[in-house]
């Protein structure tokens, strides 16, 4: 008889997980100008899935320069984070590709994302991950950015982090 709660306990385990109360609420969108991207292209550039943000690549596509281009991403960025109800500050991951020959290449190309980056997050910093590539989908764009972010999780962040020790001269 001590089986009877144990499958009972299950029962409405497995009953609770199968609620639709239980399951995050999953909606595509599309900020204002990006709508081919769903209806042409087949991919959502924002997906909400409960509090959580999900941003499809966007292209550094637009300015004269990459620093331009850049900052133009990262305004678009926003826009999209916004149209899920984030913002800029929720941002808990980025995942950045840039198009470069070699290491070399890559690190010269960086720069001015690193730069931006700093500018937008000043307060504390998502993860992030660089990557170089030989080519993205728009063919003009030095640098493609994806990211994540919580909704409401940059209101109360913090970071504990030790600055490091400097270095000796020849380190």
């Amino acid at each position: 008889m001590r089986i009877c709660p144990l499958i009972l306990c299950l029962c409405s385990t497995f009953a609770y997980a199968a609620t639709p109360d239980t399951v995050p609420t999953r909606e595509h969108l599309a900020p204002k100008g990006w709508e081919d991207s769903y209806h042409g292209l087949h991919y959502s550039p924002v997906v909400k899935l409960g509090d959580r943000v999900i941003v499809s690549g966007i292209p550094a596509a637009v300015g004269e320069t990459d620093e331009d281009k850049i900052r133009w991403m990262f305004a678009e960025l926003k826009k999209h984070l916004e149209a899920a109800g984030a913002t800029l500050e929720d941002v808990v991951e980025l995942t950045s590709f840039h198009v470069s020959t070699d290491h070399a290449d890559f690190r010269k190309k960086v720069e001015p994302m690193l730069k931006v980056h700093h500018e937008v997050f000043r307060d504390h910093y998502p993860a992030w991950t660089a990557v170089g590539t030989t080519a993205l989908f728009s063919a003009n764009a030095p640098v493609e950015l994806r990211a994540e972010a919580i909704i409401g999780s940059g209101k109360l962040a913090k970071a504990d982090i030790a600055k490091p020790a400097p270095q000796p001269d020849g380190e």
